[in-house]
């Protein structure tokens, strides 16, 4: 293997309202971290197409002897049917399947050596996996058997699935991206996550009544939209958000909650403090890292104000967002990170600003 680079944001430690370093409980310490060796990036081993590869491998080489248990295009198999093979499927079809497993946590563990060898992850103690992947039975062997081949390979890492539903981590999080002030005024807030094939819009309710430390947060109501199989231009894909926002928005207040003058927005790539995708956006529709395109000024013309009170917007990277939701559950350590495993593999670790709590029995 050649010598691998690694790469982060411009500035390590930006300062402004969006993709900040500085959280109100945590610090981001990196975030979409891009290492490279001599086959390219490094987390294109750990994605979900990366599970595909493997599998389709092993089928090319079962078809050079008319043993492939399988029919049809490997990349349209879903990840429910591939549960299905491994609970139902007879010992060859199952077999298939955990052999991919395998392959995949082989992967995905050499990635994770790769990123803990990065400054800013070599004091991580914990890694939550989230991502679509991670919805499926597949995708929790996989995390699993990563975790027993790093304990035994002397890599002291806990591995552990995203605790929400990786659809509803992406909005969850946004609520530790909220200022103080929503906290005493307001029981819920507007969240957005835009991913490569979704984008999900919808209101969590805070439940500070039941978790001051927002770990009972919750998505309220939610739309997704696959714009994957729409494949509109940036600015249909932004006027169907806006629709989306506003839809949710009035729901909400219909229903009686009061909703703040916030909306957090997680999406992909490397988030600068104005508000710009500097890069890493690759997988939305049309170009999202153009200069003369800012989607938080896009976002806030289309809900100027909630509420009757001017709209404050904060952008994280989705991946930030996504663990942000696990905040409450890593008080007991200081250093972890999150890793999002779907079109691509994104990433970030943190440190958290109070001391460890001891650990319950």
């Amino acid at each position: 293997m050649g010598a691998a680079t690694a790469r982060t944001s411009k500035d390590e430690s930006p300062r402004g309202p969006h993709g900040a370093a500085d959280l109100p409980s945590v610090t981001v310490t990196s975030y979409n971290l891009e290492i490279r060796d001599q086959d390219g990036f490094i987390g294109d081993k750990a994605s979900r197409s990366a599970f595909i590869d493997h599998l389709d491998a092993l089928r090319s080489h079962l078809r050079k002897n008319g043993d492939d248990p399988l029919d049809g295009d490997t990349a349209a198999i879903s990840k429910k049917e591939l549960d299905a093979l491994l609970r139902e499927g007879d010992v060859r079809e199952a077999a298939l399947v955990l052999s991919a497993i395998e392959g995949f946590a082989q992967s995905l563990a050499f990635v994770i050596r790769r990123f803990v060898k990065v400054k800013s992850w070599s004091a991580v103690e914990r890694i939550v996996v989230g991502g679509g992947f991670r919805d499926s039975r597949i995708g929790e062997l996989a995390i699993g058997r990563a975790g027993i081949i790093l304990h035994t390979d002397g890599v002291a890492i806990d591995l552990v699935p995203i605790s929400h539903h990786p659809d509803e981590a992406g909005l969850v999080g946004s609520a530790h991206l909220a200022p103080p002030w929503i906290f005493g005024a307001y029981d819920s807030i507007v969240a957005v996550d835009i991913g490569g094939s979704n984008i999900r819009a919808g209101i969590i309710e805070l439940r500070q009544d039941k978790a001051p430390d927002l770990s009972r947060a919750r998505v309220w109501e939610s739309e997704l939209w696959r714009h994957a199989d729409d494949e509109p231009s940036r600015e249909e894909a932004i006027k169907r958000l806006g629709k989306m926002l506003n839809e949710q928005i009035r729901k909400a207040e219909k229903a009686g909650l009061k909703v703040a003058p916030f909306i957090g927005v997680g999406c992909p790539g490397l988030i600068e403090p104005h508000g710009r995708i500097d890069r890493g956006a690759q997988n939305l529709p049309g170009n999202w890292e153009s200069s003369r395109f800012n989607l938080v000024d896009s976002i806030r013309e289309m809900a100027p104000e909630i509420g009757g009170h001017e709209t404050q917007i904060a952008m994280h990277n989705d991946a930030v967002i996504q663990g942000l939701s696990e905040m409450p559950a890593m008080q007991d350590i200081k250093h972890w990170a999150v890793l999002t495993i779907g079109t691509g593999l994104g990433n970030a670790s943190y440190e958290n600003r109070t001391k460890p709590r001891p650990k319950k029995d």
